[in-house]
Parts: C-alpha cells; structure tokens; sequence
C-alpha cells in the first residue's frame, strides 16, 4: 500500500505544490521539489512560520535577495534602476543569502574590503552601500505583509565611506579648447562645441531631436525643450541658444531627419569615444571628460558675471522655477546671459583658477 500523502499538497509535473488553508489564509505555493518527505518538510516550515507571525508577531526570515527582488519589481518606474541593478548584483555573492536583520556595517565589510583590492571608487562603493541602506529602510517602514508586519523590525544605520578620491571637475580655459577640439573629428567637434555654449549633456546632444525644437518667432530664433526622459534630474530642459550654438544647429540642419547631431547618416550613441579619447591625448589633455565642457560653461558664465538663478536655468539645474514655462523676454535675457560667453572677437571672461596657477 503506497504512503499516503500529508493534506494540503500535490503534484504537478512531477513537482510537489502547496495549496491549504493555514491560519486562514490559503496558500498556493511551489515547494520546488520532486521529493515528498522534502515537500512534507517544506509544508510543516511553512506552516510553523506562518503560526509565529500570526499568533505571536515573529517576522518570518526574508533574505537580502528577496528584499532586493520586491524592490526591483517596485522601481519598474525608476529612470536609475539599471544602475541599482549592477550594484545589486554586485552584491549578491556577499550578501543575497543573508538574512534582512543580520545585515549591518560589518556584515558588509568583506563587501567592501573586496571592492576596495578590485580598485571600485569611494563613490561606486557608496552608491552600493546607499541602494542596501535604502532597501533596508524600506523593508523597516514601508513594506507590511499579510500578517500586518513590515518585512524588518528596524533598520541599521549604514555609514558610507569619506569620498577621498573624487575626481574635479577640469574647466578649459579658452587656449586648450581650442587645442582640444582641434583635434577632434567633425561630428564630434559640432557637438563638443554645442555642449560648451549650452551646457548639456553627452546623452543630452546625442539624443537631441528636431522635434524638440520650439521657435521662438519674436526673437526670430528658436530653443530645445528636452522632454524630462532624457534628462538626469527628471524635469524638462530649457536649453537656449547662443550664437555660436545656433550656428552648429543651422549646420546640422537637413542632415538627418530625426536627430540634430549624427555620423555616417546615424545617430551618435555616446560622446566619450575613441575620436574622444585620441583628441584629448594628442592636445596633451588626458584629464579631460564630456562632462567638464558642461562644468567650463558655467565657470564661464559665472566668470560673465550671470545671475545664480540665470546659471541654474542655463545649466538645466533643478529649482523652484517651472522650467520650461518662460516669456519671450525671459529667454531673451537667457540668451543675452549665454551670450556673454561665445569669446568670438570681443573680450572673452577669463577663468581664474588659483590652483592652476600655484601648480606652475
């Protein structure tokens, strides 16, 4: 006579499933095994863990990698969730297994430590150390199961490293921009020359569509809005047009249908590429990235002596300003502001870094 099979289970493609009532509530669950005693076994733990948090308030024992599962499925929404995800996984061998109240600073040190010998940055460990810190406060405040109870009963205070080798930003004075872009194949120096009149981004020029284009008739010129998608912070881009910059967009013009900036008939995928990285070896400026033409124009303006709050809308900086909502005369006076620093026959704002100077 066959042994007769514990209530509450059965099998489905040679896999036992749970479906049973406990402590009502009824639970349809696979116990991702072919073997009767371990499916048994897996029921009875079930079962027990479900009778302490109902009868007694014990958190049932989630792991790390659950945690992180719920908050990959919850941030579906979120522009940076890839980023998180390569932090995450990064994190899995250490500490995926790991109980969600075993884990604290020192349970991630060897984390970090193995980071550390890899030659990880302070700031890519951090960001690490932030996504575990957010995870855990969430499971400790926000996220409540069935029974009632959050995921965590508190969340450890998780301090992240001093940053002490972070990098500044290098601002171009006007002989080595001229130097650099020399250097630089022809698309790339349209949109390197774009980025330091306009302040925008790799990704924003690589992206930059005509459709984004608004004219503006009674200034007979015309602007870019980029749709908040495209942009770091999330908010819409007013990006204005001085004239340099609206000479590299009248010469884009009609070459592509889509995109303002293309190569070969095809819109660019990032700036930072070979022809980047030979130009500013051959202008004997290995240090300088995409990002610093965005840091040289606001040195720049604020060389100029443009407002602080005409930077940050120049600069597309987050503020309490409705971003993209301006009058003719606002976008007149933004235009004038980037204008103060085209440098093309009049007197152009010097930059005047100490430490520079003091180095010589």
């Amino acid at each position: 006579m066959g042994r007769k099979r514990t209530p509450g289970l059965y099998q489905r493609n040679g896999v036992w499933h749970v479906d049973k009532s406990i402590h009502g509530r009824r639970i349809c669950q696979s116990t991702e095994t072919a073997s009767l005693e371990e499916a048994e076994c897996f029921l009875a733990r079930l079962a027990e863990t479900i009778r302490q948090a109902s009868v007694y308030g014990v958190r049932p024992t989630r792991t790390f990698e659950q945690a992180a599962a719920k908050y990959v499925l919850d941030n579906e929404h979120k522009r940076s969730l890839s980023t998180d995800i390569g932090r995450l996984k990064l994190l899995m061998p250490r500490i995926g297994p790991m109980p969600l109240d075993k884990l604290h600073r020192g349970t991630l040190q060897p984390w970090i430590e193995e980071r550390q010998r890899q030659g990880a940055k302070v700031g890519t460990i951090n960001h690490g150390l932030a996504v575990v810190r957010h995870i855990l406060n969430l499971a400790a405040n926000e996220w409540v199961d069935e029974h009632g109870l959050t995921w965590l009963a508190g969340a450890p205070k998780i301090k992240l490293l001093p940053v002490t080798d972070k990098r500044q930003p290098y601002r171009l004075n006007w002989d080595e921009q001229a130097s650099l872009f020399k250097e630089l194949p022809a698309h790339l120096g349209a949109m390197a020359l774009f980025a330091v009149n306009t302040g925008c981004r790799d990704q924003e020029i690589c992206r930059m569509r005509w459709d984004w284009e608004v004219q503006v008739p009674e200034l007979g010129t015309s602007v870019f809005i980029i749709p908040g998608s495209f942009v770091k912070n999330g908010d819409e881009r007013l990006v204005v047009l001085n004239r340099i910059a609206k000479s590299v967009v009248e010469a884009q013009r009609g070459q592509h249908a889509t995109h303002v900036f293309t190569y070969k008939g095809n819109p660019t995928t990032r700036m930072l590429n070979k022809g980047w990285l030979h130009a500013r070896q051959a202008a004997g400026l290995p240090q300088v990235r995409v990002h610093d033409l965005k840091h040289t124009f606001g040195r720049r303006l604020r060389a100029a002596g443009v407002s602080f709050e005409d930077r940050q809308d120049l600069l597309g900086h987050r503020s309490s300003r409705i971003a993209t909502h301006y009058s003719a005369a606002e976008v007149s006076k933004l235009i004038e502001a980037a204008n103060r620093v085209c440098g093309s026959g009049e007197r152009k704002p010097e930059l005047v870094v100490l430490k520079r100077r003091l180095a010589r």
